[in-house]
């Protein structure tokens, strides 16, 4: 299956900004014996073996990144699927995007339940 050219550009275009900001990797990404098509079909390959339907763009592009860096994937095989590019949503004047922060911190505390008293109540109590 060839890929879309929404998920190829969002694919390429991760790799171009990563092998920017990192020299290791961009000798990696300029190897020839590796190309977009073949990173592809290893990110195709690689979802098809979990068998799971939905992925974050972080896991897809973390796949393409080990199929750059990793001598020892060679040329995947074509594997027959479709692939959904989700497209980011656009503002309008009606709506506000609620910013997500950067970071998640996880607070975890401990929560003691009161002891029950023993006094039992009457109707007089009431």
């Amino acid at each position: 299956m060839k890929a879309s050219e929404n998920f190829k550009t969002a694919i390429e275009n991760y790799l171009n900004q990563t092998a920017l900001a990192d020299a290791v990797f961009a000798q990696d990404f300029a190897k020839e014996s590796k190309n977009l098509e073949g990173c592809c079909n290893y990110i195709f390959g690689e979802v098809k073996k979990t068998g799971l339907c939905a992925f974050d763009n972080q896991e897809i592009f973390d796949m393409a990144v080990r199929y750059y860096s990793d001598e020892s994937i060679g040329q995947p095989q074509p594997v027959n699927c479709k692939v959904v590019v989700k497209e980011s949503a656009v503002a309008d004047l009606f709506t506000s995007v609620p910013e997500v922060p950067q970071t998640t911190t996880v607070v975890k505390t401990a929560v003691t339940a009161p002891k029950p008293e023993s006094k039992t109540l009457t109707l007089f109590d009431l």
